[in-house]
């Protein structure tokens, strides 16, 4: 009998554990590294390439969500971009908020 309430505190113990592990986000440190992590071989891939406009691009990874930003100077950079964010394990989705327009 005190055996399984001892493992009930402890199951409780290690779901309060893990909760308070989570930011104020709702995702867990290992989560936010691992955005981390994504973001920078994107924009390190973006600066690899030879466009200039590319480099230019915001990238933001939530939850394995990559998000790019900017303005890019044509339809087919816009597409190597998503194409590049889509290349790296981890990411979930990729939403292309890239605007096609000349340069400012």
């Amino acid at each position: 009998m005190a055996m399984r309430y001892g493992r009930s505190l402890l199951a409780v113990l290690l779901a309060v554990f893990l909760a308070a592990c989570q930011t104020l986000t709702g995702s867990t440190a290992g989560e936010n590294i691992d955005d981390a992590r994504i973001t920078l071989a994107i924009k390190t891939k973006l600066a690899e390439e030879k466009a200039a406009t590319l480099t230019r691009i915001g990238v933001k990874t939530v939850q394995g969500t990559v998000y790019l930003t900017g303005v890019v100077e044509t339809g087919e950079l816009k597409q190597r971009a998503a194409d590049i964010a889509n290349e790296f394990e981890g990411v979930r989705e990729v939403v292309n908020n890239l605007k096609v327009g000349p340069r400012q």
